[in-house]
């Protein structure tokens, strides 16, 4: 099979579009060929070296990427032959391997994509649309509220404009350049704003005409969070789940005593419950979207420019949820 392969870490050069042996599945196991993987922004910081949420540092060479949808072809010892030939998608987990035409997980990984989504949504759901999932428990949405989304053209933050939205909110929606902004209004934002410009908060309080936001959700942090963090009202949430303003290694969120609440990680998986917190969310999430309640944005790679779709990323220049295509 074609793979993408990092032999060692450093530059988005360094991924390379090669040969790899084709991934044997082991008892309960599934092979998929794969027709989306999915591309998130912890991909350039393992590239790199750091070692992230993982539980020991990436092992060289690696096959990257931990989201993949695509037609199920093989099949391992124990499982049932109904799998076989079927759309399915999946969050591998810490194993890496998703960069690649075949991928292998376990069978109690995977969901069958429903019938109205392509493979590439379909991973956008299961990464980026089960955070989304998570990030909406602790917000409740309604006809009152009015709800500022940085980051509003990235694949979480198109999701929460949607949902935000469909709930009845006022939102409003901050990204940066004109063409965020212009997408962002086309999402159904109330307000798209640039946050490159010093006067976005000033612009937002004249659109609100003496209304206070209810909610910020945050995965930007630094200035951004603090202007937006100003328009809160008394008993207004500013739920933190990133600080990409710091970069992907900075680990500094912006936080105010008694409105912040960081909901990513033991959090959000307490607050979602049951057996498995993580199925449940990326269920949630599989199910608004084959309801037609959210439509991720994907943009679209080929497997082969990996590297370009990270200098993307790195750049802030994607708009959504990041998928590479074999």
């Amino acid at each position: 099979m074609h793979a993408i392969r990092l032999h060692a870490f450093g530059p988005a050069e360094n991924l390379r579009y090669e040969q790899a042996p084709d991934p044997v599945p082991g008892p309960g196991q599934i092979r998929i060929a794969v027709e989306a993987a999915g591309v998130h922004l912890l991909d350039t910081a393992l590239r790199e070296g750091e070692k992230g949420p993982l539980p020991e540092p990436t092992a060289l060479p690696t096959i990257p990427g931990r989201e993949v949808a695509g037609v199920v072809e093989s099949l391992g010892e124990g499982v049932a032959g109904l799998w076989l030939g079927r759309r399915v998608v999946a969050h591998l987990g810490f194993a890496p391997g998703g960069y690649a035409e075949l991928a292998v997980t376990d069978v109690d990984r995977v969901h069958e994509i429903p019938a109205n989504l392509d493979c590439a949504q379909a991973v956008a759901m299961i990464g980026t649309g089960r955070t989304a999932m998570g990030i909406l428990q602790f917000a409740e949405l309604g006809p009152e509220s009015v709800a500022v989304v940085p980051a509003a053209a990235g694949g979480i933050g198109t999701l929460l404009v949607q949902y935000a939205k469909n709930a009845g909110a006022v939102v409003v929606g901050l990204s940066g350049g004109p063409e965020k902004v212009a997408r962002v209004q086309a999402n159904g934002a109330d307000l798209a704003a640039d946050y490159t410009d010093p006067a976005w908060p000033d612009k937002v309080r004249a659109f609100l005409g003496g209304r206070a936001a209810t909610v910020v959700f945050d995965g930007v942090g630094g200035d951004v969070a603090r202007h937006a963090t100003g328009l809160l009202g008394p008993g207004g949430k500013h739920l933190v789940f990133g600080w990409s303003a710091e970069g992907i290694r900075g680990g500094r969120p912006y936080l105010v005593d008694g409105v912040s609440e960081q909901v990513l990680g033991p959090a959000m998986m307490r607050k979602a419950g049951g057996p498995n917190p993580i199925q449940t969310l990326e269920l949630r999430a599989l199910a608004e979207a084959a309801e037609g309640r959210l439509t991720p944005t994907v943009q679209r790679f080929p497997l082969a420019d990996a590297a370009a779709a990270h200098r993307a990323l790195e750049t802030r220049a994607t708009i959504g949820k990041v998928v590479l295509e074999p």
